[in-house]
């Protein structure tokens, strides 16, 4: 993998291309390869013993890196497989793991919010703690009511997707 571990050499790169420092990814490491062997009953190195040819990642760590790094940065595939020394449709593999285990390292550390509710009083006790909940809700799409006056309350003054006349 041509993004290495030894190239992070101050807080501030640790934190440029993983989004944490190195004491919290070494700890997060832990978990990550704990969670790895859980979910796939062997290391990542006694994996590749068993497969053929060789691999652009060769230990959890630089898993555990690339998946940080990944989704810090938002490149496409191609172009992360380009900085990462792989071609994109291993970036892809890659990046789905890394995220699988890290889920479920996260999960077990119960670090994960609950993203799921079966009723509505189940989330009001998951939310009974917060003193504030605020929704995003701005850019929600509204049916334009028919009267005129009603109308102006939904009006945001943006202009339409396709103007009915070219200006030339």
């Amino acid at each position: 993998m041509k993004l290495q571990i030894s190239d992070l050499t101050t807080d501030r790169k640790w934190r440029a291309a993983t989004g944490t420092s190195k004491d919290r990814f070494e700890k997060l490491l832990l978990l990550f390869i704990a969670s790895y062997f859980e979910l796939h009953g062997k290391t990542l190195a006694e994996r590749q013993a068993d497969g053929l040819g060789t691999a652009s990642i060769q230990s959890e760590q630089e898993l555990l890196l690339f998946t940080l790094f990944s989704l810090k940065a938002g490149l496409t595939y191609d172009l992360l497989g380009l900085v990462c020394g792989m071609d994109g449709s291993n970036a892809i593999r890659n990046q789905q793991l890394g995220v699988q285990v890290l889920q479920h390292a996260l999960a077990t550390a119960h670090c994960l919010p609950a993203r799921t509710f079966a009723n509505h009083e189940e989330f009001a006790a998951y939310l009974k703690e917060e003193e504030e909940l605020i929704f995003d809700g701005v850019e929600q799409r509204v049916q334009r009511p028919s009267d005129q006056e009603t109308q102006k309350e939904f009006y945001s003054g943006k202009k339409s997707a396709t103007p009915s006349k070219l200006l030339l």
